[in-house]
Parts: structure tokens; C-alpha cells; sequence
């Protein structure tokens, strides 16, 4: 089914049948969910509903994926070696994106163009390409169509949605067609949260103006994305198909689905990292570590000079599903590498009422309270991040944390609306 501008809203319904109807076909695999924690049935990936319908979506096809480390099955094989072993597929290439496809390259690194030991199949890199580019070399790979399966962690600013992006973009460039395998997304997908980029501040950590928190699959961005910002070329839109996932609701958090947490990239170890990282990534934009090493990255925050006061100023804000300790920590690497410095642990204790993008920003309100030496990098990477240079100077200006949440409260709310016509999946 190809999805487009012009018929997307009238198309979306019949996206979950029709999918849904040729990956739910075919004979059961060993490598199905056991199911969810406590009982009942787990989740199936769009890979393995694709893979249970015999591949029919990609018969006939020469097809390039788009991966890392997270696309593997329920048995944590990864699919690439899945594939590659099944004749009823033709997988002709590989597409790394930050981190490479076997992930062995550290944030802002990729592996390079290689011929993968395992498979023998050509990986072409694709990190910090887009457009012309990013074009040519789906061109070059002989591929037909490029199939995108990573693991997302819910925030805008997680460069994998904008490698999707960037490659439904190329695809249309290139004349490819464009078919996404869902995954979950970890931190649920009841709603979304904080501000939405302004497109003046785009970059990779945002090429387009959605939500902070967006509360969203990777192919429900893909249908978002196509409906609003993927530009036509030559009068051709892309082609794209998103196969769905079964057994997940938007309520459900990672340890909900039953499906094994692979890092996504090296500072997101565990669901729990990825909990709280819409709110204190936002410390990349200061002179504060955001924990980068140690072995709780977004949760540890802190620099040299802090003491208990941020602690005691944050928990007096009695946020909600959160509480902070006072926390000392020595990071091997990134800020003050080798260096013993204060800050706070976040510790949630109600994840259903965390609201990671007010606790984030509530943080950094205290830290410039309870700390002189407070600083936003000189770069205003926040602004980035944040989307704008809103949350800035509002801070700057003494707002209060509630003040700094009031002042994105409408292009969230036209944000929501936006988002609500592209959700592919019901319930909490």
C-alpha cells in the first residue's frame, strides 16, 4: 500500500488490515514473543509478523535494511542474519546509522562502508548523510526497497527517527520504495510532551517540528513524517508501507511487551534510561554531565561544586513519580572524565505519573538556583534540543518551572491534534 499526502487519511485505517493481513499469514516461528511479564500474550514486531507472512511484502524484491544492534527477535537473533539465511527474501545490502549497524562506534561515530564478516553483505554507511547523497547510495546498492527496522526511545531528540527520516526522503530521490517494521516505543505511547521544534533550529537531533516526548512509533512518525514534511520529487511521493505490530497498547512500557531490550546505542542501557532521557538530555546543553560515563547515563547528573542543596531543591518541588538523591560520581569518560563531582540520581518511583520533560526542565531551573557555577554550553546546543530558544531565556529570566511548561502549551496542543491522525494502535 502506498501512502501519500493525498491519500493518507483515507488510507490509514486500511493500513493495519492490510498489512496486518499478509503478516499474520503463513506458519507460526520458533522465534515468537514467550509473552508478557506475569502471563498473557507478547508483542509481535512488525519483523516478525513480516517474517511469519513468508516475507510477501518484499517478494520479488532486491532489499536493503536499515539497522543496528535492536532489530532482532524475540530469540535475540538479529535480522539481518535471519534474512540473509532465508531464500524466500533477496537481502542484497545493509544500511548503518550512528553507532553502525553492528554498533560498534560511540555517539557522533558510525562504522564506515564494509563487507560484514558474518553475511558477506555490503553495509553502506549512512550517518550524517542525507538528501543527494543518501540518494546515490540507495542507488548504488542495487536494492529495490529499503526496509527500516531500529528500536526508537521516545524522544525527538534520538538521531534514529531522523536516520528514518532522512531515508524516506532519499527514497523518494532515488525512485525506492520505503517499508517500515514497527517496533515499541519503550516509554509508552499514551501522549506526547514538551515543546515542538521550531524549523529555524533543525538539525539531526530535529529535522521537523514534532513534540520533545512524541508519543509515537517509529511507523506512526513514518506516516506522520510522510503526510507532513517528506517533500515529493519529479511529482512522486514515497512509497511506503509500514508493517505493524500485534499485542501492543499505547500504555504499555518496554517490560510490558515480553521483547528483549537491546541497547539502542551505548548510553541507553536499560528501558529506565530511556524513561527519563526526554527530560535530561537536555543537560547535554550545559556545562553539567548528564552522566555520559557511567553506568547511569540521564540519571546521574551533576559537576564539580555541587553539593545536597540541588537534591533538597528538586525533591521540595515534590514532582511527580520522582524523587532525588543526593549523588556523588566519578564519569570515565565525556565531562570531567576522572574527576569526583556532586549532583542527583533521579530515582522514579511512579513511572505512570513521571512526566520526564517538566522533571527535566524542573532540574535544570533548580541546578541554576542552587549552583553558581551553572552554564549553558557556549554553543546553545539547548536551543537545539529544546527546540527554540525559549526554554533558554526563559530560565534565564527566572521563570519558574511551571512558567517555562505554560509557554509550549499551545503547539503542543496543535502538535496532539496533528499526531492523533496518524496513530495505528488503541488502548492503555
Amino acid at each position: 500500500m502506498s501512502l501519500s499526502r493525498r491519500n493518507l487519511l483515507a488510507a490509514t485505517g486500511a493500513v493495519g488490515a492490510t498489512v496486518g493481513a499478509v503478516a499474520a499469514g503463513g506458519p507460526a516461528r520458533a522465534d515468537t514473543p514467550r509473552g508478557r511479564p506475569g502471563g498473557g500474550p507478547g508483542v509481535r514486531t512488525g519483523f516478525d509478523r513480516l517474517a511469519a507472512g513468508g516475507y510477501a511484502e518484499l517478494a520479488g524484491q532486491r532489499v536493503g535494511v536499515v539497522t543496528n544492534p535492536t532489530g532482532v527477535t524475540p530469540e535475540v537473533r538479529h535480522i539481518v542474519d535471519v534474512m540473509h539465511a532465508d531464500d524466500r527474501v533477496n537481502l542484497t545490502a545493509v544500511f548503518g546509522p550512528e553507532h553502525g549497524f553492528r554498533g560498534t562506534a560511540q555517539a557522533g561515530g558510525s562504522e564506515g562502508r564494509y563487507e560484514d564478516p558474518a553475511t558477506g553483505l555490503p553495509v553502506f554507511d549512512t550517518y550524517l548523510k542525507s538528501g543527494r547523497e543518501l540518494a546515490d547510495i540507495f542507488t548504488e546498492s542495487g536494492v529495490d526497497t529499503v526496509v527500516f527496522d531500529i528500536q526508537d526511545a521516545g524522544a525527538r531528540f534520538y538521531t534514529y527517527i531522523w536516520t528514518l527520516y532522512d531515508c524516506m526522503v532519499a527514497a523518494v530521490g532515488a525512485g525506492k520504495r520505503f517499508v517500515v517494521l514497527d517496533r515499541p516505543n519503550p516509554v509508552t505511547g499514551r501522549d506526547a510532551h514538551g515543546p515542538v521544534l521550531e524549523k529555524e533550529f533543525a538539525t539531526f537531533v530535529g529535522r521537523e517540528p514534532i513534540a520533545q516526548a512524541h508519543g509515537m512509533t517509529v511507523a506512526e512518525l513514518a506516516l506522520l513524517f510522510n503526510a507532513e514534511f517528506v517533500p515529493e520529487a519529479a511529482g512522486r511521493a514515497v512509497e511506503l508501507d509500514v508493517v505493524r505490530m500485534s499485542g501492543w497498547r499505547r500504555g504499555d512500557f518496554f517490560d510490558d511487551t515480553g521483547l528483549p531490550w537491546v541497547p539502542p546505542s551505548p548510553n541507553m542501557p536499560t528501558p529506565e534510561t530511556a524513561l527519563v532521557y526526554p527530560g535530561t538530555c537536555l543537560f547535554e546543553g550545559t556545562n553539567l554531565s548528564e552522566g555520559r560515563g557511567t553506568t547511569r547515563p540521564f540519571e546521574l547528573l551533576g559537576a564539580e561544586g555541587v553539593d545536597r542543596r540541588w537534591a533538597e531543591a528538586a525533591n521540595e518541588l515534590e514532582l511527580p513519580g520522582v524523587r532525588f538523591r543526593e549523588a556523588y560520581f566519578a564519569p570515565v569518560f565525556s565531562k570531567f572524565a576522572g574527576k569526583t563531582i556532586g549532583g542527583v540520581q533521579l530515582h522514579v518511583h511512579d513511572r505512570n505519573a513521571f512526566d520526564p520533560v517538566r522533571t527535566g526542565i524542573a532540574l535544570l531551573v533548580t541546578a541554576k538556583q542552587t549552583w553558581d557555577g551553572f552554564a549553558w554550553r557556549p554553543d546553545n546546543w539547548i536551543d537545539k534540543l529544546t527546540g527554540s530558544t525559549r526554554v533558554r531565556t526563559a530560565i534565564d529570566a527566572g521563570a519558574t518551572t511551571d512558567e517555562v511548561v505554560a509557554g509550549w502549551r499551545a503547539e503542543l496542543a496543535a502538535f496532539r491534534r496533528t499526531r492523533r491522525e496518524h496513530l495505528l494502535y488503541r488502548g492503555r
